[in-house]
Order: C-alpha cells, then structure tokens, then sequence
C-alpha cells in the first residue's frame, strides 16, 4: 500500500538558495538552522493530508485482512458462522470503547502522541494474528486492533481537517472504503498466491505501519497542547450547537450504510460462496471490494454536489442496491448479486460522504476529533451490532440466506426512516451544509 507524496522541498538557512530533492517522496520543511536550538523538519500542507489518508487505509485495510482468512480458520479451529460474526462484532465494539474513551484526547495532547501509540498497538494487533494458534488469539487480536483503530480515526480526521477542510472532509470520506476493499482483497490475494497466507499478510503490514511511523513522527503538530485531566477519559457524548441538527440527520444514514459494510464483511464472503459453490477466497472477497471500489467512486465523483444531494442520492442506491440483491438471493443469480453489490456501493459511499459533509466542516477546530469520533461511534454501531444479530440468525433457524434476506429487508426500512429523518431536519441542515 504505497502512496506517492510527490517532491520533497528543503528549504536551508536563509542565507542559502534553497535546495530540491527529487524522489524523496515528501514535501518537507526544515528549521532555518541546525544546532540544539533548530526544528526538526515537518511534513506539511497537502503531503501531510496524503499520509494521515494513508493512515486510514492501512488501518482498516488491517481491520478487513482477516475476512478472507475466516474460512481458513475455520477449517483449522472448527468454529461456526456465529464465531465468525463475534470475532467480527468484538472488533466493532473494542472500536466503539476506543472512540468513546480516547476520541477527543488529540483534542487535548496533540495528534501526533496519539497516532503514535495507536500505530505502535496496532503492530502489536498484527503479532499476536500472525502466531494465533485458536479463537481466543484471534479474539484477543481483534481487541487490540479495535483499540488502536478507534483511537487513531478521530485524531486522523480531525488532522485533515486541520491541514485542509475542503480536502480534509473529502479524504475523510474517501479513504475507509479504500481501505476496507483493499485490505480483503490483499488478503484474498496473498492467500491464493504466496506461502503462509494466515502470517504473511500481518508480517507486511506491520513494514507499513513502521514506514508511516516514521512520517507520522515528521508531521508537524496542529494542537496546542493543553493539560489533560482525567475526566478527558470518561465517555462523553456530547454535541456542539453548531452540529446538533446536522448529526440528527445523517446520524441513520451513516448507520445504515455502515450495516450494509458489516454485513459484507462478516458473511460477504459465506454469500459467493453459497450462490457459487466456489471456495476461491478471491472470489468470496470479491463482494466486499466491489462494495468498496464502487463506494469511493462515487465519493470521488459526488466531491462537488450538494452535501444534502448527496445524502438522499447515498439513500436512493442503498434501497435500489439492496432490493437487487434480496431478489438475486432469491433466484441465486451471481451476476444480479454483484450487480446489486455494486449499486448499494454507491449507496454506501454517497451515504457516508453525505454525512461527513454536512456534519465535520462545521465543527470549531478544537471540536472536530470529538465530533467525528462521535459519527464513527454511530457508523461502528451499525457495522458491528446487526452483523452480529445476523450470525445468529443464519445459525439459529433462518439459515444464511434467510438471515441475509432479513438483514436486507431491515436495511431498506432502516434507509426509509433515515430519508423521513432527513426531510425533518431539512430547514437546518439546508443552512449550514
């Protein structure tokens, strides 16, 4: 997962021409003097927003490595489709702690420290997948990970938008699709190419998050540092008067564009796998990427309309999207499903874009880590709880078809009550988006 920076500038003492390094792969700035007294050279402006992007994707590009390797585990270990949506669901709720707990702490002590521990958990995270031996690691991994994630993505957020709004809100919504499409399908692949795919892939992770260590340590500190007391840690929703009627009405979209991610995540790959009777795990991956490729599509090429517009259009493909795929479950045509997949991606990324639009940009800076950590609150809620409720459901009578036929026929009425939701807060969110 390599991103290109583009040339690096350093600038010397002022008494020098400055000098230019091509192909260091970072724009950076450096103290106009060297000695005890020089500043450390930064990685700002439109480098500094690449990498924390960057950041994003290879962080959930870790949280979706292990769909494709669930059914390798699970011919080792022996455990059911239930196991498969609580290892899945415990990720989702160890996120939520993490967000609730720490989301506002780059708020307080700058985003650097906080980037910094989160990449260092989550290379531990990638040690303890990469010697599981059973359920338990496996648990105990998706803990960690889950931590080290929700503490990173408010503070990631809400540095974009301190190095660019306009661009920041983009990348914020660009970049967790990216990263959850490529992290499983780099899984699939490393799993039907290369040797020891249930190691290997961890292994070649933690060389990413070393590599974007060492810049993170480069970027230059957008907070003021600011005591922090211990009441910083208590949970705490709370919503600025500026945002409260925005969140009101992109609070149902993004949970349930976010239910349709769980559900391909957790039992994307199980689905191909019935409608095809193929165990190829790129193909069973291949759902949850064509999800996620068409998802930030759109984000890429809604970038411009109306936040608002957005919003409704990310409605309108999740009912369309999904309403294929139920009838392509139906009649078990692999085509229909991923034709379906494939709308409800656009579904997925104009619903999330939307939100993160109406909502972030109008947070005061010192709020913004508070404010998205609280939108991801809402989004992991809805990828993790009703995953779980269908694991159960596809072992408990329903089947997984059947469980899957309930799931989608929730997420359309889920979807319908976010449009009524969205038509009543109209007058506020009309005004500020």
């Amino acid at each position: 997962m390599t991103q290109n920076y583009g040339t690096a500038q350093l600038t010397a003492a002022p008494t020098k021409a400055p000098l230019t390094a091509e192909g260091a792969g970072l724009a950076v700035r450096a103290g106009a003097a060297s000695g005890p007294g020089a500043r450390a050279a930064r990685i700002t402006g439109r480098p500094a927003l690449h990498l924390l992007a960057s950041l994003v994707v290879s962080l959930l590009a870790g949280s979706a490595a292990p769909t494709p390797l669930y059914a390798i585990y699970q011919r080792q270990w022996g455990f059911s489709a239930i196991t498969t949506t609580i290892v899945f669901g415990v990720y989702a709720v160890a996120v939520l702690a993490a967000l609730l707990a720490l989301g506002r702490l780059s708020d307080s002590v700058g985003r650097k420290p906080v980037l910094l521990t989160a990449l260092g958990v989550q290379v531990l995270s990638m040690l303890v997948f990469a010697t599981a031996g059973g359920v338990g690691e496996l648990l105990t991994a998706r803990v960690i990970q889950g931590l080290a994630t929700g503490a990173a993505l408010g503070a990631i957020g809400a540095g974009m938008l301190d190095v660019d709004r306009e661009r920041g809100a983009l990348a914020n919504a660009l970049a967790p699709g990216l990263g959850t499409g490529s992290g499983a399908l780099a899984a699939a692949l490393f799993v039907r190419f290369l040797p020891a795919p249930t190691h290997l892939i961890y292994l070649a992770l933690i060389g990413v998050f070393a590599l974007q260590a060492i810049g993170v340590g480069l970027l230059r500190e957008t907070v003021t540092r600011v005591p922090v007391r211990a009441t910083a840690f208590v949970p705490e929703v709370r919503l600025p008067r500026a945002v409260r009627g925005p969140v009101l009405a992109a609070a149902p979209v993004l949970f349930a564009v976010w239910a349709l991610a769980g559900l391909y995540a957790a039992l994307g790959p199980a689905l191909v796998q019935t409608l095809t009777g193929s165990a190829s795990v790129v193909l069973g991956a291949a759902s949850l990427t064509v999800l996620t490729v068409t998802a930030v599509s759109s984000v890429y090429l809604l970038r411009n309309v109306y936040a608002r517009t957005v919003l409704v259009t990310g409605i309108a493909a999740l009912v369309v999207g999904v309403a294929i795929t139920l009838i392509a479950l139906g009649v078990g045509s692999v085509g229909l499903f991923f034709a379906g997949t494939a709308v409800s991606g656009v579904g997925f990324g104009a619903g999330f874009q939307g939100g993160i639009r109406i909502v972030v940009p109008q947070a005061a800076p010192h709020e913004r880590a508070g404010v998205l950590s609280l939108l991801f609150v809402i989004s992991y809620l809805g990828m993790g709880v009703p995953a779980v409720a269908a694991g159960f459901g596809a072992t408990d009578g329903l089947g997984l078809l059947g469980a899957a036929r309930d799931y989608g026929i929730a997420l359309i009425v889920l979807a319908g009550l976010a449009l009524v939701g969205l038509r009543r807060t109209r007058r506020s969110v009309a005004g500020r988006a």
